[in-house]
């Protein structure tokens, strides 16, 4: 292994990189011009999707640009330029939109396909550092990203044109986010499986208990049955009702410590002498988020769901955070 000495001065060589990698993107605002529109235009009224392909290091960037697309309202996917002059070009349809990324212009695999693009009229859009290559000439709109020089001290490996490249693609992207109204609902869609999708998606009616899972019992019950039903359904307290289910008070732990403070007798006292009336409600499509932050902002564990005063279901804390909303 190359000896290197200790006094080397990484952290230098680092700042040097980033320096030269922001100036690389100060001069991207140039090419942010009337193709640029003209791309999100087209991209916009695409009726199909956005295929992305690339080779090498633009390929890596292109996965990215396009997971980016599919994520903020404009379908996409990427496809590997290699692949696709063996069978993967079938995946392209007539409705698409082909975006070409190559730093030279130049690559090979690119080029052999655009005469099958151009027969299948399917627009072109590439996005390389040197518009006069032939992949930028036989384009209909042509995205330039060049920079001043590489970070890279050879210029052989693409790190200022890369990052160039990855803000082209997040420009555009945002611009058609923008463009199409995408609201943050819109983004939880495509993101079930994040936090924020489950705090933007997940309503009280997916995590409350209903049924025979309710705890609840008829206002002529004694204290002793409520309490059974408490500890029974294990959720903290018994909800009073009447006999069409309508909401007329409720127990709780803390309402149990109250009364044996003053030796209450649980055989003879009858709930609803004991229960507290009305009960905090709330919707069955109230965002599970909202119902925890209603929870804590009362100080309380759970919350009756409800439609007209008539009991569906009760929603615990424990069940919102095991849902993973935060």
């Amino acid at each position: 292994m190359p000896y290197r000495s200790s006094n080397f001065d990484y952290q230098q060589v680092g700042k040097t990189v980033v320096c030269i990698e922001r100036e690389g993107l100060k001069q991207l605002d140039q090419y942010i011009n009337a193709d640029f529109s003209i791309a999100c235009e087209t991209i916009f009224c695409c009726s199909g999707k956005v295929v992305v392909m690339g080779m090498g290091k633009s390929g890596h960037i292109g996965k990215k640009i396009a997971a980016t697309f599919a994520s903020t309202g404009t379908p996409s996917f990427f496809v590997h330029a290699g692949e696709a002059n063996h069978g993967d070009l079938g995946m392209v349809t007539t409705n698409d939109i082909v975006i070409a990324i190559s730093n030279s212009g130049e690559s090979s695999e690119i080029l052999t396909l655009i005469p099958v693009l151009k027969r299948q009229k399917i627009p072109l859009i590439s996005i390389t550092s040197r518009p006069h290559s032939n992949i930028s000439l036989a384009s209909d709109i042509h995205l330039c990203v060049k920079v001043p020089k590489e970070a890279c001290p050879l210029g052989l490996a693409p790190t200022s044109s890369s990052v160039a490249t990855l803000v082209m693609g997040d420009a555009l992207a945002i611009a058609l986010l923008e463009a199409r109204g995408f609201t943050r609902e819109d983004f939880a869609l495509s993101h079930p499986g994040g936090i924020l999708g489950r705090k933007l998606l997940l309503n009280v009616s997916d995590v409350m208990h209903t049924s025979d899972n309710i705890p609840y019992v008829k206002r002529q019950a004694s204290l002793r049955d409520a309490l059974l039903e408490m500890t029974q359904k294990n959720l903290g307290l018994t909800v009073i009702v009447n006999d069409i289910m309508q909401i007329e008070g409720i127990f709780t732990d803390g309402d149990l410590r109250r009364i044996l403070d003053v030796d209450t007798n649980v055989q003879l006292v009858r709930i609803q002498d004991v229960m507290t009336h009305g009960g905090i409600r709330v919707r069955p499509n109230l965002l599970a988020v909202e119902a925890l932050r209603l929870m804590q902002e009362k100080s309380i564990t759970a919350l009756l769901v409800s439609e007209k005063n008539h009991l569906l279901g009760v929603v615990h804390m424990h069940d919102i955070l095991k849902a993973g909303v935060i």
